[in-house]
């Protein structure tokens, strides 16, 4: 197998763990190309591969998942980071994981991504996706966004806010849950529709079908520059009378041992969601 190694370039473990990867990898026969990653959305070094290792958090599987889902090849996350909602793979447990990755003993989840379309005036300046969220905000601080919502078949009228999010079940637990989201498990294919800091008490969060499709209208305010932000990584400038598209990605990524009870483990150590008392 060629094997695209991820290295998140801020983590200091994922240098010397790469080493050690690099060689095990080589030792089982398998071709390794090394990718950094520092933030930026570059594409890999090669087109043709057969699996992304991430050695980062969540943020390097992210940009491995954008990267991998058009081509359906998986991602292998090893967690290096804080939270490990998505990378499940333990660093004192790589050697096992991989061999049974390898072997095709370990599950292959599959996750939705988010896509967004930007037109301005009839021309797409902007197509992309996210495995987390798409975040509208206005490009300086202390600005609100105001937005025109609508589907296919309904109008969600207009919101006021600091910023909008439009995110996955995946990234429920990130931007949108600190936003006051719901929680959503990951098996549940769905998008969700929150606000940040919005002019309205009325303004609540949303969960929507996975199949819809939502338009939104930039309106035109005292405020003229916004980015939308996929995963926090991609920044898109944005423009008033503006119009963003987004709906379900064609492409889903498929990740190595991120099932359910990654996700559920990740709330009761990190979150310390510890539940109510037992009986």
């Amino acid at each position: 197998m060629i094997c695209v190694v991820v290295v998140n370039t801020y983590k200091k473990a994922a240098e010397s763990l790469y080493e050690k990867m690099a060689q095990f990898l080589n030792d089982a026969g398998h071709t390794v190309v090394r990718s950094d990653f520092s933030g930026s959305d570059t594409p890999f070094p090669v087109s043709e591969y057969d699996c992304a290792i991430t050695l980062g958090g969540d943020g390097t599987v992210l940009y491995a998942s954008r990267r991998c889902a058009p081509s359906g090849k998986p991602v292998v996350p090893v967690n290096l980071g804080e939270f490990g909602f998505i990378a499940g793979i333990r660093p004192d447990n790589w050697q096992a994981s991989l061999s049974d990755f390898f072997a095709g003993k370990i599950k292959l989840t599959k996750r939705s991504l988010v896509k967004a379309e930007v037109v301005r005036r009839g021309t797409t300046v902007y197509v992309g996706t996210a495995l987390n969220d798409m975040v509208l905000s206005a490009a300086q601080a202390a600005k609100i966004v105001e937005v025109d919502i609508r589907t296919s078949h309904s109008a969600f009228g207009k919101f006021k806010a600091d910023a909008l999010i439009i995110s996955t079940s995946t990234g429920s637990t990130a931007y949108s849950a600190a936003a006051g989201g719901p929680i959503v498990d990951p098996d549940l294919d769905v998008l969700i529709l929150n606000t940040v800091s919005a002019f309205s008490l009325s303004n609540r969060p949303l969960v929507l079908p996975s199949d819809i499709r939502l338009s939104l209208e930039v309106l035109p305010s005292r405020t003229q520059d916004f980015v939308l932000s996929c995963d926090g990584q991609v920044h898109i400038p944005v423009e008033p009378n503006d119009s963003i598209f987004i709906k379900k990605a064609e492409h889903s990524v498929l990740l190595a041992g991120c099932d359910s009870s990654v996700f559920y483990t990740a709330l009761r150590s990190k979150l310390h969601w510890s539940g109510g008392p037992r009986a």
